[in-house]
């Protein structure tokens, strides 16, 4: 069947600037991501040296700080940027988007000095970071985490299990988050751990139905010893830092959720276009262009709400309430995108031979992770009428 080639997004952007990164990064996704994703998918590769290349191209960095080796850019353009890269590839546009979680706290909260010593190669030296909340037995209630660190005279010694970590036993830092103090949310601080540090090593990662170039994994902290000048912020500060940077991660969900489903709907377009029967392409059949009509109006109206809540928070206002409405319909309409690919394609759509299917099957992470959309809606219905009875 001929290649119809997917039309690029007609975005708006803010400067010339943004118009040649978005350029750039169509560009590297065509030459270095897509030509490869299907085949790595499958054997599970994970592309580090391709993080490597976005890290040498500026990519890793994008919303924060030029002083610190990041690209100054808004969110709503860093956001657009991961949308592309997740068109491309679910593993790459999640990866950056997982590494700017990770960052998130030192560039938000640290001292100084510590964005001084650390911000430049994490955000432009090739170092991949990783993000440390959730555990075995705590993932939506976060605050009941049990991983402790404990003072010793200068230093923190860490331990404890964390679990569904992206990046997990291969991150350069990760940021973690740990008891220092009483049970609860305020007895939690955060902490820059090297990916290298004695006593600190990963589970063999989640054998996963999708994105499976992506290791997830626990991550096990036997005794860790990091120095007080590794703690972020301070001591009980770490889940409300913990919280904040879920508020911009979510935002990165919904963009990469975008990114699948216009991908799933480029690729139901070709077919339909192409696939001809009773005589005609079956996208003449009304039906089937009403699918494609929905289709398209839910990636338009998903890409409209996360820049606009990428837009409050660029204007410094409160964004909570509609990052979490962002990540809540985009994922939902990633799923409902990608199923509805999946019935265009008919039997090829259920093929390996068709990106539909693991268009599908990535889609449904995303309604899961940083946040399930269940805890999305608690966070809405939190914002509209108060905290509410349990």
């Amino acid at each position: 069947m001929p290649d119809r080639a997917p039309q690029p997004v007609d975005r708006q952007l803010p400067t010339e600037e943004a118009r040649d990164l978005i350029s750039l990064v169509r560009d590297i996704a065509q030459q270095e991501i897509v030509p490869k994703a299907a085949e790595e998918e499958d054997a599970g590769r994970f592309p580090r040296e391709l993080l490597t290349l976005l890290s040498r191209s500026g990519l890793l960095g994008l919303p924060y700080d030029s002083e610190y080796g990041g690209g100054d850019q808004p969110y709503e353009v860093y956001l657009q940027v991961l949308e592309e890269l997740a068109a491309a590839r679910l593993t790459v546009g999640l990866g950056v988007s997982v590494h700017s979680l990770a960052s998130y706290a030192l560039a938000a909260y640290g001292t100084k000095e510590q964005q001084v010593e650390h911000l430049p190669a994490m955000l432009g030296g090739g170092m991949l970071g990783a993000y440390c909340l959730s555990e075995p037995h705590s993932g939506s209630d976060a605050a009941a985490l049990r991983t402790r660190a404990v003072r010793d005279s200068d230093a923190w010694v860490i331990t404890g299990t964390k679990a569904w970590i992206t990046h997990g036993g291969i991150a350069d830092f990760y940021t973690v988050m740990a008891r220092t103090g009483e049970e609860g949310p305020r007895g939690i601080t955060a902490f820059l751990v090297p990916g290298d540090a004695p006593g600190l090593s990963a589970a063999p990662p989640e054998k996963k139905m999708g994105m499976k170039g992506s290791p997830t994994a626990q991550v096990h902290f036997d005794g860790v010893r990091v120095g007080d000048d590794r703690r972020i912020g301070e001591e009980g500060q770490g889940l409300a830092i913990a919280l904040s940077a879920l508020d911009s991660g979510r935002l990165g969900i919904a963009a990469c959720a975008i990114g699948v489903a216009q991908a799933a709907l480029d690729e139901a377009l070709a077919y339909a276009t192409e696939r001809r029967q009773f005589g005609k392409p079956i996208a003449d059949f009304q039906g089937l262009r009403f699918m494609l009509a929905d289709m398209a109006t839910q990636i338009e109206a998903g890409r409209a709400l996360y820049l606009a809540a990428a837009r409050l928070r660029d204007a410094g206002r409160p964004f909570a309430q509609q990052a979490a409405m962002a990540k809540l319909h985009c994922t939902d309409t990633a799923m409902r995108v990608t199923t509805d690919a999946v019935q265009i394609l008919g039997g090829y759509g259920y093929t390996a031979d068709f990106p539909a299917e693991r268009y599908m099957r990535e889609a449904k992470v995303l309604q899961i992770v940083e946040g399930t959309n269940q805890i999305q809606r608690m966070v809405i219905a939190r914002h509209l009428v108060g905290p509410g009875g349990r």
